[in-house]
């Protein structure tokens, strides 16, 4: 059996990485599929998902900072960004962040680790964006 959600959401700020665990967990819940693979996919060039820990909201904030540095919005050593739309970091972040993830469904539940938790990666907002689920089990 496959099933298949999406859900939006509003980004606040320009970069910024928010836990969507509860949403996607709510969805798998819904599902009654008790065994299977929980895909999540972001239908976007300048945003993307990942997990990582949850738990310490420092540890998102340092991604996020050190992403910043690493790729800053215009450009570095040298380099100036050929992409009209200004937002070239913003795709090469989502290239290194990806744009989907997939988690084991066991007993109806996301086995995320202790500490992990979904993340939806924000790299050209604040913007609308869509979040698809697909559930694939029985």
């Amino acid at each position: 059996m496959i099933k298949f959600e999406e859900f939006r959401l509003k980004t606040p700020e320009r970069e910024i990485l928010l836990d969507v665990t509860n949403e996607v967990h709510k969805i798998v819940r819904n599902s009654n599929i008790q065994e299977g693979i929980c895909r999540v996919f972001v239908p976007h060039t300048t945003a993307g998902i990942t997990i990582n820990e949850n738990a310490d909201p420092s540890v998102i904030k340092d991604i996020s900072n050190y992403l910043g540095k690493l790729i800053p919005h215009e450009g570095g050593l040298g380099y100036t960004f050929k992409h009209r739309e200004g937002n070239s970091d913003a795709h090469i972040k989502c290239t290194l962040t990806g744009h989907s993830v997939e988690i084991i469904i066991h007993e109806n539940r996301l086995m995320l680790g202790t500490w992990q938790g979904i993340m939806f990666a924000e790299f050209d907002g604040p913007r609308n964006r869509r979040i698809y689920v697909q559930i694939q089990g029985q």
